[in-house]
């Protein structure tokens, strides 16, 4: 073989090799950029669909300590938001949602509360009843955030 032959076929071999080594590279940065990019745009769309129902659900169970549930429809907002979270949410976060929501109706069908009994339950262990679920869904985010 000529030596001019050998030396033009190493040549182009190795800008082959090397040009496929250069796009092979870029591509895999490209698609992690992507799927970090995409995990960013999930914590923020469960972010603010968490704060969301939090806000919800604080409004109504202020309403739920003073009065009786007199109009069902009330609860239509709280029941629309847990069945978007239904569709992206974890089992802890569904389960604490769904405990919250149970809570809220139960208070409805209790009796109203005294000023008396509001500070009892303020000075007590129980004083946050959306601790639960805001605490599933930091622990979801997070895990979300160690895979990015």
């Amino acid at each position: 073989m000529d030596t001019a032959l050998v030396g033009a076929m190493a040549g182009v071999l190795g800008s082959l090799v090397g040009g496929s080594a250069s796009v092979a590279t870029t591509w895999i940065a490209q698609k992690t950029l992507n799927r970090r990019e995409l995990m960013r745009e999930e914590i923020k769309k469960r972010e603010a669909l968490y704060g969301e129902f939090i806000g919800e659900c604080a409004k109504l169970l202020v309403d739920a300590f003073a009065h009786t549930l007199d109009q069902p429809d009330k609860l239509l907002p709280v029941y629309a938001l847990i069945n978007r979270v239904r569709l992206c949410a974890s089992r802890a976060v569904l389960t604490e949602a769904e405990h919250l929501l149970a809570r809220i109706t139960e208070q409805y069908f209790a009796q109203n509360m005294t000023m008396e009994e509001l500070r009892a339950l303020v000075g007590s262990g129980d004083a946050d009843p959306l601790r639960a679920f805001g605490e599933a869904c930091r622990a979801e985010l997070e895990s979300i955030r160690t895979r990015i």
